[in-house]
C-alpha cells in the first residue's frame, strides 16, 4: 500500500499537528478532523485507509462515531485516547476497533501500531480475494474463507474482521488449544500478549453464534491455557 490516507480525529489542535507531523514523516496522507460530524462526512467524500479516533469528542463520542463508520465501512480503526480505564477498552474492541492506544504512548509506537494494522488488514484482504478455499462445515455453521462470511443455517452471521479472523483460525484447527498469545500474534500480527482484547472478541464471537453464549457449542476455554474450538452436539 503507497502512501495509505489516515483520518485522525481529535478536538484537541496539539494532538492533531503531532500525530499529523509524525504520520507524515513516515509516508502517510493524513486527513485531520476535530469532531465526529466532519470525520464522517470525510468519508463520505474521501478514500481513507485508517482511522485515529479519539473518545472524547465535542458532540457524538469516539463510541458513536465508531458505531457509524462500522455500519458502511470495513477499515482499520483504532481509538486514540487519554483515558485508561479498562472498560473504555473493552467497550472500545467491542464496538469492533481494531485497537485501542493510551495518548501517553509515544507516538513512535503509535505509528508502528497504524502500520502493523493496515499491514495486516491488507493480507486479510488479499487472502479474501485470491482464496478459494472450500467452506468450513459443521452441522449448522458455515464459514466460508473466500468470501469472509459466516452462516448460521440460512442466517448470515455478522462479523468483524478481526472476529472472522479468530474464528477462523480456532475452526482451521479443531480441538487444538490456542494461548491468548498465539492468537493476539497470529490475528493482530504482533509479538506480546493481550488477554483482555482476546477475551473481548471470543465473547462477541460466541454473543453471536452460540445459541447460549454460557452454554457454548463451538468455542470453549481452557483455563489457564487459552481457548479451542471443538464441535460438540446438543
Amino acid at each position: 500500500m503507497e502512501h495509505p490516507t489516515i483520518l485522525v480525529v481529535d478536538d484537541e489542535d496539539e494532538i492533531l499537528g503531532l500525530m499529523k507531523d509524525f504520520l507524515e514523516s513516515d509516508g502517510f496522507n493524513v486527513l485531520t478532523a476535530k469532531n465526529g460530524l466532519v470525520a464522517l462526512s470525510l468519508l463520505e467524500r474521501t478514500h481513507v485507509d485508517g482511522v485515529l479516533l479519539d473518545i472524547m469528542l465535542p458532540g457524538e463520542s469516539g463510541f458513536e462515531i465508531c458505531r457509524k463508520i462500522r455500519k458502511t465501512h470495513d477499515i482499520p480503526l483504532i481509538f486514540l485516547s487519554a483515558r485508561q480505564e479498562d472498560h473504555d477498552r473493552i467497550r472500545g474492541l467491542g464496538l469492533g476497533a481494531d485497537d485501542y492506544i493510551v495518548k501517553s504512548t509515544t507516538p513512535s509506537v503509535i505509528v508502528a501500531k497504524v502500520k502493523a494494522t493496515l499491514r495486516l488488514f491488507q493480507r486479510s484482504q488479499e487472502k479474501q480475494t485470491a482464496s478459494s478455499a472450500a467452506p468450513l462445515c459443521f452441522e449448522e455453521l458455515t464459514i466460508h474463507p473466500d468470501a469472509y462470511e459466516v452462516w448460521m443455517g440460512n442466517e448470515r452471521i455478522s462479523l468483524t474482521t478481526k472476529e472472522f479472523q479468530l474464528l477462523k483460525l480456532l475452526a482451521d484447527h479443531p480441538k487444538r488449544v490456542f494461548t491468548t498469545e498465539e492468537l493476539f500474534r497470529r490475528v493482530w500480527g504482533v509479538e506480546g500478549d493481550d488477554p483482555q482484547t482476546i477475551r473481548v472478541h471470543i465473547a462477541r464471537i460466541r454473543g453471536k453464534i452460540e445459541k447460549d453464549p454460557m452454554k457454548t457449542k463451538w468455542i470453549h476455554t481452557v483455563w489457564g491455557v487459552g481457548y479451542k474450538f471443538e464441535w460438540k452436539r446438543t
